[in-house]
């Protein structure tokens, strides 16, 4: 790991580490695609790899016990993401690695459109929904 990645994940948020977990996914799906073009094998399987741990790093963070919906769906879509992963790489299709890609990219989204999330992560008394502080721990 290069020293700016290490101290950009040391000195994260926990919301941030969701995000930057979220940039290595869909960065590694991008990286899968072109080695698909090219024909490069080992490196697509890699990089394929890659981003089916970070997945199951996601799904290791959540905490059903604080909110078992919202936890149990998103497992359930880490789940179906790496089953595409799998079928994308054995097939060597690109289309599952769009629709991989799809799906991050909405979920990075998501956690990136609410500014807000970061100042309740850290004021846990603040009112409103925290919910997603109790879905995932980093």
């Amino acid at each position: 790991m290069n020293s700016y990645f290490e101290m950009m994940v040391l000195s994260a948020s926990p919301l941030e580490l969701i995000r930057l977990l979220y940039r290595k996914a869909a960065t590694g799906i991008q990286d899968a695609r072109e080695h698909l073009r090219r024909g490069r094998i080992e490196e697509r399987s890699a990089a394929i790899n890659n981003v089916y741990a970070v997945l199951m790093e996601l799904t290791s963070s959540l905490r059903a016990e604080e909110a078992p919906e919202l936890a149990g769906r998103l497992k359930s879509l880490y789940g179906y993401m790496q089953l595409r992963l799998v079928e994308a790489n054995l097939q060597q299709r690109d289309e599952p690695l769009d629709e991989v890609l799809g799906l991050l990219t909405t979920l990075a989204e998501a956690w990136n459109a609410e500014p807000h999330l970061e100042r309740q992560a850290a004021d846990p008394d603040e009112s409103g929904d925290r919910s997603y502080r109790f879905a995932v721990s980093a």
